[in-house]
């Protein structure tokens, strides 16, 4: 059932929801979700700043890995070139997307994304093409699984390999990985051997499960980013991280009758469900185009959904298939989590290619409301170079001690941060491995943010060189600043 533009804004002025138009003042601080008006003119890094949230500031590592706030420590799980698989080849490198599960006896397992494009050539450490697992032998990413035992050992092993630019993806209910292609190079293009820009399923339990890879091509072909499931409704919600235009958010909703579980999605057709693109309007029923127009969290959009005319963009790539006015875009659509009813979004940043020019934002899509509110923004960060203000929001998971933990893939200073259920912000972590020089320091983007079922360990990834830490310490309840 679409929500129109008419009732959205009838539903908001009997529930009194208080819907802030975007560039008005206010906030939800009363609806569902909601959050309060976020300052974002810069942020600190000490934990005293918002009535002590977050836990303190960062100390430097004297072994140049990984700063941290006092109490806490990390340990290396994988280190591409450093550490091998059950095979005795080295861990391949650009560490993405990662998603936790357990596993048996005791065991973490997680599903580690490589982020590694074009011809295998172009990379020292492709992912090994294992027997059977290989979707296009031309192609150098895919995924490893990454076993934690309760010892401390590790073992690790392709899931999947032959695949392109693995960014992000998503865990299921039904305890699967959902890897992504951020990249849409056709057959004979790149070298490539076959169609890429696909979704394919990773079983870490179950290695049989692996065997001759299938793309899921219900989703789509485009440049993916991530991708969770509505475990209540059984719609999956998909982001794409493309421009000139800029990309979409996407809802697919699977046949009648269909099912979930392991395995089931092999046994649909390439056109089985349907999927769509959203069309957001404020409150006043006004149609809006980016959803970088929003600059106040505690902004509030009805969404209603357009079907996509060719989803495997055979003549025309999907997010150029709509007319103006057909449908709303962001800047550099990344990492996804399912989590308090709905989807975690985020919008990496937006420049000159956006309506507004911001840092980040980060959205909740409820799909009860059918409403996207905008939980987390960042103002343009003046200095990236200098520690303090986080810019570049990328792979996201939700934190067991409330609020969100984001992995920032942005200018200067990269970081691990937190944002309350109030929307204020502070450090986890500073990646201090220097890959450039000493006069022009280069710190590479963490990825892969996700806790262990336990809640115990937040693991996470530098992705270049390609090094998988798992961070332990005085977790604790966050306040909402």
């Amino acid at each position: 059932m679409s929500l129109t533009r008419r009732d959205f804004a009838r539903t908001s002025a009997i529930t009194g929801a208080g819907v802030a138009l975007a560039g008005s003042v206010g906030a939800l601080a009363t609806a569902p979700n909601a959050l309060a008006s976020t300052e974002t003119e810069g942020a600190e890094t000490s934990a005293q700043t918002y009535g002590g949230v977050g836990y303190g500031p960062l100390i430097p590592d004297p072994e140049g890995i990984l700063a941290l706030p006092a109490g806490f420590r990390y340990r290396v799980i994988t280190h591409s070139g450093k550490t091998k698989l059950e095979s005795d080849e080295f861990t391949p490198s650009n560490h993405d997307g990662t998603a936790a599960f357990d596993g048996p006896r005791g065991t973490t397992l997680l599903v580690n994304n490589h982020e590694l494009k074009g011809p295998r050539a172009n990379w020292t450490y492709p992912v090994p093409l294992t027997e059977g697992l290989v979707y296009d032998p031309a192609a150098s990413g895919g995924c490893t699984v990454v076993e934690v035992r309760p010892d401390g050992r590790v073992a690790e092993w392709v899931g999947i390999a032959g695949t392109s630019t693995n960014c992000a993806g998503g865990s299921t209910p039904w305890g699967t990985w959902l890897t992504c292609e951020e990249n849409s190079d056709r057959a004979g293009t790149n070298g490539m051997t076959k169609d890429h820009g696909y979704v394919f399923e990773v079983d870490p339990i179950d290695r049989r499960a692996n065997k001759n890879p299938k793309p899921l091509k219900f989703f789509g072909r485009y440049d993916h980013e991530a991708v969770v499931i509505d475990p209540k409704r059984g719609h999956a919600y998909l982001t794409e991280d493309d421009s000139e235009p800029n990309g979409l958010f996407f809802r697919w909703t699977p046949p009648k009758g269909f099912e979930h579980g392991r395995g089931k999605f092999r046994t649909l057709a390439d056109d089985a469900g349907v999927l769509q693109a959203p069309r957001c309007f404020d409150s006043g029923g006004k149609y809006v185009d980016d959803l970088s127009r929003a600059t106040k969290t505690g902004t509030v959009y009805g969404v209603d959904w357009v079907d996509v005319p060719d989803r495997d963009g055979k003549t025309v790539e999907v997010r150029k298939q709509f007319g103006e006015g057909e449908i709303t875009r962001a800047r550099k659509l990344e990492g996804m989590w399912w989590g308090d009813g709905g989807a975690y979004i985020v919008s990496s940043y937006a420049r000159e290619e956006s309506p507004v020019q911001h840092d980040g934002q980060v959205w909740f899509y409820d799909p009860k409301r059918r409403t996207l509110t905008l939980k987390v923004l960042l103002g343009v960060n003046p200095d990236p170079s200098k520690d303090g203000a986080f810019d570049g929001p990328d792979n996201i998971t939700v934190s067991p001690y409330g609020g969100l933990v984001i992995a920032e893939d942005g200018e200067g200073v990269s970081h691990l941060f937190g944002a309350t259920d109030s929307g204020r912000t502070y450090p986890i972590a500073r990646n201090d491995l220097n890959i450039g020089t000493e006069e022009e320091p280069e710190y590479s983007e963490f990825t892969g943010v996700t806790f262990s079922c336990d809640g115990r360990t937040l693991y996470a990834n530098i992705q270049d060189p390609g090094i998988m830490v798992a961070i332990t310490g005085p977790w604790k309840r966050q306040k909402r600043g």
